[in-house]
């Protein structure tokens, strides 16, 4: 659990300095700014996708994990939690009665002027940017076995994480400050989960599972870089989808990775 209390502590400093400039700054440098993060949150997601060995799999994954996240509707509790949490904090009054629909509407490129839709924006696109990635899992499978690695690649999770909050609340507000408590208790799940089971995920796994975030990083750049706007919360089971599919292959003994 050190590197996830590590990276809450990071998210919660960076997120607060954030705040303390974003006043400060022009529209044009907060929008530019999430621009910057769009692309390289795009990089990003390009290069993990070339961990699969098979992409069979991550389609396989995003096809059934977005059934699952539709019918579950992730993405739209995800907004209502975070727009609970802005009527409790920034204590919005008439702005508080819009839906998560119509805060939906308005682009990440261009920062909402409502406060509501500003915080549920702020929230959902910084939870998602520190949680969906391969080192969120990875790394706190691994700090739960009590594995050198899995603290090392929560450290270079929780720098990145650091900065990125910076600029995340100087553009999108308080919002972002508390997806601290996204942070915390996803990686604080996937730690226990690590104490838990062990050494349970092979290599295979783990590859298919980081190719599945890339592709998640993908969507999650088009949002920040204003071009389509997809409940990429919506895909979030597919992370969990994809290592079973290989293990359900691993047991029938079927090679996922052809010659």
């Amino acid at each position: 659990m050190g590197g996830t209390i590590l990276n809450t502590i990071t998210v919660l400093i960076g997120s607060t300095v954030g705040l303390l400039i974003g006043n400060r700054l022009p529209q044009r440098i907060q929008e530019s700014v999430i621009t910057g993060l769009g692309l390289v949150t795009l990089f990003v997601g390009l290069s993990n996708t070339n961990e699969t060995g098979n992409i069979i799999i991550p389609l396989l994954s995003l096809i059934t994990g977005v059934i699952i996240g539709e019918l579950l509707n992730i993405d739209a509790r995800l907004e209502a939690f975070a727009g609970w949490l802005q009527r409790r904090v920034a204590g919005v009054g008439g702005s508080a009665d819009k839906t998560p629909a119509d805060s939906a509407e308005a682009g990440t490129g261009d920062v909402p002027a409502d406060p509501r839709a500003r915080f549920i924006q702020g929230f959902v696109t910084a939870s998602l940017v520190f949680c969906v990635g391969p080192l969120t899992f990875v790394g706190s499978i691994q700090d739960g076995m009590g594995l050198d690695s899995g603290f090392e690649q929560l450290a270079i999770k929780s720098t990145l994480d650091g900065f990125a909050s910076m600029a995340f609340a100087a553009s999108l507000g308080i919002g972002v400050l508390f997806s601290v408590i996204t942070v915390f208790g996803v990686q604080g799940g996937l730690a226990l989960a690590g104490w838990l089971a062990g050494e349970f995920m092979s290599d295979a796994m783990i590859n298919e599972m980081t190719a599945v975030g890339g592709l998640l990083l993908i969507g999650l750049s088009l949002v920040l870089l204003d071009l389509k706007k997809p409940r990429v919360a919506n895909f979030l089971p597919a992370l969990l989808v994809a290592p079973v599919l290989v293990a359900v292959a691993e047991a029938l003994g079927i090679n996922i990775y052809p010659l």
